[in-house]
């Protein structure tokens, strides 16, 4: 059970709907706005992994980090094709690559690599 729910500023939540659950394969698991024309408030998911995404500016900066550990970020890369750049392993002990988002926000995912 994911006990933390991280939270990226969006400007557009169409925009931002195309990428990551196009995209990514996120599901859209639900949306709240106080009227119609209000900001969006949403929530998307990814194999037990939940995201908000919200419009309202008081609620976070753009340009965030989040870290999803999964257990092969190679298989991620090979759904998400065109949005990422190859895994690397830069840090050790982990294999992973950074998906932007077109609001500046990063994902990075990673797979922890077993101790030789």
């Amino acid at each position: 059970m994911q006990n933390v729910i991280p939270a990226f500023r969006i400007a557009d939540y169409q925009r931002s709907k195309a990428f990551y659950v196009e995209g990514m394969g996120f599901q859209d698991d639900w949306e709240h706005r106080f009227e119609p024309d209000f900001p969006a408030f949403v929530q998307i998911s990814k194999e037990g992994m939940a995201i908000y995404l919200t419009e309202h500016a008081g609620d976070c900066e753009a340009g965030g980090l989040i870290h999803f550990f999964v257990p092969d970020v190679d298989r991620w890369c090979d759904e998400l094709k065109n949005l990422a750049e190859p895994p690397n392993e830069d840090l050790e002990g982990l294999r992973m690559m950074t998906v932007v988002d077109p609001d500046g926000n990063q994902l990075r995912i990673c797979t922890r690599l077993s101790a030789s």
